[in-house]
């Protein structure tokens, strides 16, 4: 069995002239990455790794549900391959992963995260919104298999407020 976690990147900030890679987080982007880890944190949250793409947005997002869930930050590797917006290159990288991991979690962005997990899943899902956390199964045990899963959880900023 093999468990994977998207968890889209929180609300960022237009307000700097940066680049795409460095956008920042805004203060409702913060916010809300706490509140959803908080509540995640409820319940044991295990993961075997954690991945995420190099966008400011994205780490920072990832470091903040690492911290509140207590995932030591040595399960973590960046890496450019979340840098996706397709879902081409992630659901790549998610075939390529590897078997001793069971339970991922990956932290990146849309339009690939809505459609991987409308892809994968078994629950329609419209819009992933930032901070936003799908979590599938699959009856797998080589992540190259993976086909669709069973959507197990659908977790969204809004549920909290």
């Amino acid at each position: 069995m093999k468990t994977l976690t998207f968890i889209r990147h929180a609300k960022s900030s237009w307000e700097y002239q940066a680049g795409d890679k460095d956008r920042p987080l805004n203060q409702r982007g913060i916010n809300d990455a706490h509140l959803v880890s908080t509540n995640l944190s409820k319940e044991p949250f295990l993961v075997d790794a954690v991945f995420s793409s190099y966008a400011n947005r994205a780490m920072h997002t990832c470091a903040i549900f690492m911290r509140n869930l207590e995932i030591p930050f040595s399960k973590l590797t960046i890496t450019p391959q979340l840098y996706d917006f397709s879902g081409e290159t992630v659901l790549n990288f998610i075939k390529n992963l590897d078997n001793t991991h069971k339970s991922v979690a990956i932290f990146g962005h849309n339009h690939a995260f809505t459609y991987l997990a409308n892809s994968l899943g078994d629950r329609f899902l419209d819009n992933l919104p930032t901070s936003g956390v799908v979590t599938i199964t699959f009856p797998v045990e080589n992540w190259k298999q993976i086909l669709k899963g069973t959507t197990v959880d659908i977790i969204v900023p809004k549920q909290f407020k």
